[in-house]
């Protein structure tokens, strides 16, 4: 019976240990974070409180993700927690989200100033080139973010000190384009249309700035 006990109690410490390392919880003695602008407390009120809900880091990466992918996606964050221990990827996915609405915000608005601080050049560049083309065209869009549905954390690595996290969203966006005057020309504002976007985020763990930019974009 004793030697039972034994097993069954290592076998807990060990899952135990395991659970707090895919969370890339900080352990109690280590000093508090710089905060990052993908902290939860930092979140930008654009994203419906309705999508805000909190996940298990597991959770995240297994909903919808191939079975051959969590594995990669695991030893991904284990190795930017290892670069960064502050990292906490629960956090980071809620902080995602704020900035997957800024940035789509931003765009619809032609807000070049705030893309520009949320994108690296090249993706700040495509934005920037089909807002002057949608201006040339004497066109506007009034857009809404409804809700997003999932974000689900795809890849995830560390190269060269920069770590890149590719999360797939997954939203409900009504989506009406307006000409000079003021006519809907394409979409409504009643009929909201699922859209999948692949976004990669990354920042450099030796930065003294914790921020995160967009820097790929694709359609999932």
């Amino acid at each position: 019976m004793i030697p039972e006990i034994v097993i069954l109690a290592m076998i807990a410490v060990f899952l135990g240990l395991r659970l707090y390392s895919v969370l890339g919880r900080r352990a109690e003695h280590e000093e508090e974070p710089v905060p990052h602008r993908f902290d939860a407390q930092d979140k930008p009120d654009v994203v419906p409180a309705a999508s805000a809900t909190q996940a298990p880091a597991r959770a995240v990466t297994e909903q919808q993700a191939k079975p051959d992918v969590l594995p990669q996606v695991e030893r991904g964050v284990q190795s930017i927690i290892a670069a960064d221990r502050g990292f906490d990827i629960v956090s980071f996915l809620e902080g995602a989200k704020g900035a997957y609405g800024m940035i789509l915000e931003a765009y619809w608005n032609g807000d070049r100033e705030t893309l520009r601080e949320l994108c690296d050049e090249s993706v700040y560049e495509g934005f920037a080139g089909a807002i002057d083309a949608r201006e040339a065209a004497g066109e506007t869009v009034d857009n809404r973010l409804i809700r997003i549905e999932d974000a689900t954390v795809r890849d995830a690595e560390v190269e060269r000190k920069e770590a890149r996290i590719t999360v797939r969203f997954v939203a409900d966006i009504a989506a009406v384009t307006r000409d000079g005057e003021g006519n809907v020309i394409a979409g409504s504002l009643d009929d909201a249309i699922e859209t999948r976007d692949i976004w990669t985020f990354a920042r450099r763990t030796d930065s003294r700035t914790p921020d995160w930019q967009l820097v790929e974009t694709d359609e999932g």
